[in-house]
């Protein structure tokens, strides 16, 4: 998904992508911690996305 999709998301969906994320992030650390060894770029994207959701969060609290 790219930001201008996220972008066009309301603040309670993006606040659903967020909660999603976290899911997704928490159940590949535990993956890695078993010894199942997701795709190390998995979590890096997963990552970037909170971070970009998040950012996303911040700019609409703001106003900007």
């Amino acid at each position: 998904m790219s930001v201008a999709e996220l972008r066009a998301k309301s603040l309670k969906e993006l606040n659903q992508e967020l909660e999603d994320l976290r899911r997704e992030q928490f159940n590949l650390r535990m993956q890695n911690k078993t010894g199942q060894s997701p795709k190390p770029h998995k979590i890096q994207e997963v990552r970037k996305k909170i971070a970009q959701v998040k950012t996303l969060l911040v700019e609409d609290r703001k106003g900007s």
